[in-house]
């Protein structure tokens, strides 16, 4: 330990752990033809073999990663194995101790078991395999059972059976990026003459949320970007860790974004996997310093690129063992696609540079013998739009690909959080505005059902949403901002600080679509809303950050503001019209009036699917800020089930974890102002539970103060009016 403990005060001491390089790949070195990897397993019945390695040949991978243990020779995961071979794929055979085995290496028996069990494995396999990778998950000792002494006498034994037989080894599988394990092993190992050939690290970044985010981990949240510890600059880290102890190849293994952790905040689970796998992989190639990346279980329902349908999880984490599939029905999803097209277009090219990397936009050059390929996205919930990056004949010569592989007629109009490739014939010279950036404050939401076209017309710019570029002509036509003109009286919803109107929707003239344009504002707010986005925005983006996290609310359709508008009025956005039944406001307000029930349905199931609805916006991130039960609209379906949607988006923050006890307070206080005492403490109780909590004196205090503010300003409204006389 003290050995451990001394290399790394020596290692950080000399400022080595600050790797130079920074975040941004460096460019003009190769992404070998072999880089990406996958985590495979089979299951009893012989056909599922046959269906992995068919989905392993769709995927057009090689580099396969099985994990192997003790009794794996006299059952299926043996009878796999020999099928890999015979179909020539480059096996990564990771041999996984059990975790009373592991935990229990300081014993001769258990010493003597591991010996015979690697030697007879290499025995049997070792000629007709790639590698051997030794250790897993060594810094989860809940997960691997070795203590540091244990898992070096493990390594040792490995290590003189590998060389017994000239088998290159792996090893040592540190997961996720924790440095002093690095640092602490590889000097032990180097001091005894039994480093690996390849340094694997588990080079996760699920926790940071998005691949190229700082990592919070490291410094916490406020810090993060005082330490610029993104992905790339982490690889770099590792790399020049392996380097200077003498490994100078760095494997990542296996990482993953599991669906659970992505639902925490996010709603198209699948969608932002396929993203996340995308960008992670690219950023990887285009680093450098990873000679190959996998990502974890091929098959599985929590992490797999294929789900096989069963939710029970086993007790040990499959990035320390993957053992077995668990299901029989399988189902491709996003990721699978997006892998696919990745290992199709980037392993064997050559890494130009990184072309803009302008705080959350990312255009990345490849070339291979025919093409030039730039991968271009942003972070989460941000866009650019392309002709911002490209020249007009740059674009029209382009072909653009999806992250998922579909070859589009015409580039897309934005750049989003999905990645797609720009390609281009190899002698072609494209240029890249050095200037381009993120649009100023847009957020839209890159996963819902129609596609976003950029609006950019005599002086008006914004936002369509539509199903097709011939749908998007027709609401540029009909909706033209120039054309919209005052709010007929017939159609007006409501009009005070806003002007709200519906108008014959023009893909449907049986429906109707919801315009809203701020038309009278404070003198003082229109001095603090001159450093905001316009209203129009606001809404949009509000719907649509509500929409990426699950949360029903008005479809977003457009949204138009005048440039350099001073008065701040010439704003429209438009939504989809909600039908709704009645609002949380007429359901409180009849309660607090005496009703026992509304229409039918008692108040106990009114409150519990209600505070179930806003738990999960709650707990996705969302802060309403004028949650008032007017902007609750409700649909009655069957069975007293209600559902419930919210307009007046355009208040709303969002975080990228659950909302603060405090701002969830604060939301609750305006939505209960209509409902009786007793009505609200057992809504309150209700909705506290689901956060196993108790609704206590400190919480009441709130809601006592928010009613006693609204009761004086309906005292004050009357007397405002006659001084205004």
């Amino acid at each position: 330990m003290w050995q451990f403990v001394r290399a790394n005060l020596a290692y950080m001491l000399s400022g080595k752990l600050r790797s130079k390089k920074g975040y941004q790949p460096p460019g003009g070195q190769f992404v070998p033809a072999d880089f990406a990897g996958i985590g495979v397993a089979t299951a009893e019945d012989p056909a599922v073999d046959d269906k992995v390695i068919g989905f392993l040949q769709e995927l057009d991978i090689r580099q396969v990663r099985l994990d192997f243990t003790y009794g794996d020779t006299a059952n299926h995961v043996a009878r796999f194995l020999e099928k890999l071979i015979a179909h020539d794929f480059n096996i990564m055979l990771h041999l996984v101790q059990p975790f009373a085995a592991a935990k229990a290496m300081h014993e001769t028996e258990a010493q003597e078991e591991w010996r015979n069990f690697v030697a007879d494995t290499l025995q049997r396999f070792g000629s007709r395999i790639e590698m051997l990778e030794i250790g897993s998950t060594i810094n989860r000792k809940r997960w691997a059972g070795y203590t540091l002494d244990g898992f070096l006498n493990a390594w040792e034994i490995a290590y003189n059976e590998a060389r017994a037989v000239s088998i290159k080894l792996a090893g040592p599988n540190v997961t996720d990026f924790e440095p002093p394990y690095n640092i602490g092993i590889l000097a032990i190992l180097k001091s005894r003459g039994q480093l690996p050939d390849i340094h694997t690290d588990n080079l996760f970044s699920e926790r940071c949320t998005e691949p190229e985010r700082d990592d919070h981990k490291i410094l916490g949240h406020r810090l993060a970007p005082l330490g610029g510890f993104r992905l790339v600059k982490k690889a770099f880290v590792l790399q020049e860790i392996g380097q200077h102890f003498d490994v100078p190849i760095l494997h990542s293994p296996s990482a993953f974004w599991t669906l659970p952790r992505i639902h925490r905040i996010l709603a198209n689970g699948e969608q932002k996997q396929a993203d996340y796998l995308a960008r992670y992989m690219l950023l990887c190639a285009a680093s450098g310093a990873l000679h190959h990346a996998g990502w974890g279980p091929l098959i599985c329902h929590r992490e797999g690129l294929i789900d096989d349908g069963i939710e029970a999880y086993p007790k040990l984490e499959r990035i320390t063992h993957y053992a077995s599939v668990l299901g029989k029905e399988f189902s491709i999803r996003p990721a699978f696609h997006a892998y696919k097209t990745f290992a199709r277009l980037i392993p064997g090219s050559f890494y130009e540079a990184c072309l803009d990397d302008a705080n959350g936009l990312e255009v990345h050059a490849f070339s291979n013998e025919n093409q030039l390929i730039h991968a271009v996205w942003t972070i989460n919930g941000r866009a650019a739009a392309l002709q911002d990056i490209y020249s007009g004949s740059d674009l029209a010569q382009a072909t653009c690909i999806t992250r998922d592989g579909e070859t589009l007629p015409q580039p897309v109009d934005f750049a989003t959080e999905s990645p797609v490739y720009l390609c281009w014939p190899k002698d072609q010279s494209v240029t890249v505005n050095p200037d381009a950036s993120l649009i100023p404050d847009l957020a839209p939401h890159a996963h819902a059902a129609k596609t976003h076209f950029l609006y950019r017309k005599d002086g008006w710019r914004g936002a369509i949403l539509a199903d097709d570029a011939e749908e998007a002509q027709l609401l540029r036509d009909r909706l033209d901002p120039a054309l919209i003109g005052a709010p007929p009286k017939e159609t007006i919803l409501r009009k005070a600080r806003n002007a709200i109107w519906t108008i014959p929707d023009p893909r449907d003239p049986a429906r109707k679509l919801v315009i809203k344009q701020p038309v009278r504002m404070h003198p003082h707010k229109k001095l603090l809303d001159r450093f905001k986005p316009s209203k129009a925005l606001r809404s949009w983006n509000g719907a649509s950050e509500l929409l990426r996290r699950g949360i029903e609310t008005a479809r977003p359709v457009a949204y138009f503001e005048q440039i350099g508008d001073n008065t701040l009025t010439k704003n429209y956005y438009i939504c989809e019209y909600i039908a709704a039944d009645f609002s949380v406001r007429d359901i409180f307000s009849a309660f607090a009036d005496g009703a026992t029930d509304y229409q039918g349905i008692a108040p106990e199931a009114i409150y519990r699917q209600l505070a179930d609805y806003l738990l999960l916006m709650h707990g996705r991130g969302a802060f309403f800020r004028d949650l008032s039960g007017g902007n609750i609209l409700v649909n009655r379906l069957a069975n007293d089930k209600l559902a419930f949607s919210l307009i007046d988006t355009g208040r709303a923050y969002f975080y990228l974890r659950g909302t603060a006890l405090s701002k969830r307070i604060s939301d609750l206080t305006r939505i209960c102002n209509k409902l009786h005492g007793a009505g609200r403490d057992r809504f309150m109780q209700i909705y506290m539970a689901g956060m196993n909590r108790k609704f206590g004196f400190l919480q009441r205090i709130p809601f006592h103060v928010y009613n006693a503010k609204v009761e004086f300003k309906r005292k004050l409204k009357p007397i405002k009016k006659f001084l205004r006389r």
